[in-house]
């Protein structure tokens, strides 16, 4: 498809592409918002800080005995799970509300790193369970949890439009994910994201990963510094998305021209699809252009993740220039 192709013609890349093109400083908001629950996560980019911290001193000195009983042999309701050392101190650095911290028993005697963590944690009021290493080890996604595992409150996602107004008036990536459902290539995505200084990432409410135990992880804490919003339609979130002055690019294999002569530049909307099905066709015909990125070895493709890491560092390089 010709560079610069107008966006009436962007609506005819046919209904048989399937898979993305992986062939061929992220921005803290500043913005406040109102009435969200005490009992939801309010990440940097979606809320006031300074607010979460009194309402977390509020219940130091309760629960700071750590207690010794096993835990329930159920998964941990409601909420979220953070695994690792280093997700539960980036949660702890955002404020995030965490109700209960899970210890394993067969390091909590010797581990001095992992002891300082403990000490943080009761300090901030939260409770620590110390638990059989199999505990922790049946509720980790990812068998990688450190010896400790924290819960929190559910995650607040941000609207469309807080997106929209992170990007401000002038040039910005928008990553919008049509139901990319592999948490792992989620957090990697948003890391990504966060790196090259997007403005948010956009996800659809059915069907898609959403920010659990493997997007915390895989994304380092990104999580926490990117706006994502969930959006109950992403065709009509894309036609939002033109009228803020954001030209829409699909990543497709079947596209005709590769991603290095694609206007992958400015004010940009990057539509990266699906593991297994690519770019929807509902979807795609809403795309201005379509591009790919070129292949020279024999494997099939790259994976969702990894395409839209080289294809954010495009429009990085174009936008803002190699030196940077």
């Amino acid at each position: 498809m010709a560079q610069g192709q107008g966006r009436s013609g962007g609506r005819s890349q046919g209904r048989n592409s399937r898979r993305n093109g992986l062939r061929g400083g992220g921005r803290d908001g500043d913005r406040e918002y109102k009435g969200k629950s005490r009992d939801k996560i309010v990440p940097r980019n979606l809320g006031d800080p300074e607010a979460t911290r009194k309402r977390a001193a509020k219940g130091k000195g309760q629960g700071q005995v750590r207690d010794q009983r096993p835990a329930k042999r159920h998964a941990p309701s409601g909420g979220s799970l953070i695994e690792g050392r280093r997700a539960v101190v980036e949660a702890l650095d955002a404020h995030i509300p965490i109700l209960r911290a899970y210890v394993s028993q067969s390091v909590t005697s010797h581990d001095a790193t992992l002891d300082v963590l403990v000490g943080r944690l009761e300090g901030e009021g939260v409770r620590v369970e110390v638990v059989p290493r199999e505990r922790l080890d049946a509720i980790s996604s990812h068998g990688a949890h450190q010896g400790i595992v924290a819960e929190t409150k559910p995650f607040v996602y941000a609207d469309l439009e807080d997106v929209i107004a992170n990007a401000g008036d002038g040039d910005g990536l928008v990553i919008v994910l049509d139901h990319v459902t592999d948490e792992g290539n989620f957090g990697a995505i948003v890391r990504s994201a966060e790196i090259v200084g997007a403005a948010g990432v956009v996800v659809a409410k059915a069907r898609s990963a959403k920010v659990g135990v493997g997007a915390f992880k895989t994304s380092a804490g990104a999580v926490l510094h990117v706006p994502i919003a969930q959006v109950p339609n992403l065709a009509t979130a894309l036609n939002r998305l033109k009228k803020a002055g954001f030209w829409v690019g699909g990543a497709t294999e079947h596209a005709d021209q590769l991603a290095w002569d694609a206007p992958l530049a400015g004010r940009v909307a990057l539509v990266m699809g699906s593991e297994g099905e690519g770019i929807s066709r509902l979807v795609l015909e809403k795309c201005d252009f379509t591009c790919k990125l070129p292949q020279r070895g024999v494997i099939e493709s790259l994976n969702v993740a990894q395409a839209t890491t080289v294809l954010a560092y495009e429009w990085l390089r174009r936008t803002h220039g190699a030196g940077e």
